[in-house]
């Protein structure tokens, strides 16, 4: 890997196959190419980024393959060819008994604990762009469609969100300083193929100014 992602490293989860990334090229542009087959796992790194700080998030993908069976509408199959997490730090002692107790067991199982929340943007198959969806594994992670169908596929995309915002939208309150950012391509649920090439992602200061832990490939 490049010196652009000396700081990003897998993520497997476990009991599962893990999808293969590497460095790609699609349209003339460099790129972090994601290739799932039956399986899922994260390509992450940790940030310390304050939420007054984060103005807003851009980000470019190119979706190459996906399963139209796969959509985070249902748990069954809930696969994406194209997924970018935010994670963010909080009030822990704020948390339900079900939520410490499932901290608790992702911490045993991967040697460290789970973001406070995660805010997730998805490209997907058959939901409807800004669907909001709370994730049926914890209410701590929800998520926001911000793409659909094979109309934008083949071709480079460029995502632009109001991070603020969207947290509010899903989580009904102020985020927390950003702790993680992670792609992830899952073909696990519907045991099927997915592809995706993840570009520059910038997360932009209030003057528009590139943060560092931004990916500028």
């Amino acid at each position: 890997m490049p010196a652009e992602l000396a700081d990003w490293s897998a993520r497997e989860l476990p009991g599962k196959r893990s999808t293969e990334y590497s460095m790609g090229h699609r349209g003339g542009q460099d790129c972090v190419l994601a290739k799932a087959s039956q399986s899922v796992s994260l390509w992450r790194r940790s940030l310390k980024i304050e939420s007054e700080q984060l103005a807003a998030l851009q980000f470019d993908w190119w979706i190459q393959a996906l399963d139209l069976r796969a959509t985070v509408l249902d748990p069954d199959t809930d696969d994406a060819p194209a997924r970018l997490l935010l994670g963010f730090d909080g009030d822990e002692s704020r948390l339900s008994l079900r939520n410490r107790m499932q901290f608790e067991l992702v911490q045993t199982l991967t040697g460290e604990p789970p973001p406070f929340a995660t805010l997730m943007y998805v490209w997907d198959a058959n939901a409807a762009p800004e669907t909001v969806l709370i994730s049926a594994r914890s209410d701590r992670i929800r998520k926001i469609v911000v793409g659909s169908g094979l109309g934008g596929q083949g071709r480079w995309q460029r995502l632009r969100r109001d991070v603020r915002a969207d947290y509010i939208k899903a989580f009904g309150e102020t985020p927390g300083r950003l702790s993680s950012m992670a792609m992830m391509t899952d073909g696990d649920n519907t045991r099927s193929r997915a592809e995706a090439c993840y570009g520059n992602i910038l997360l932009l200061d209030t003057e528009q100014q590139a943060l560092k832990g931004s990916l500028q490939l």
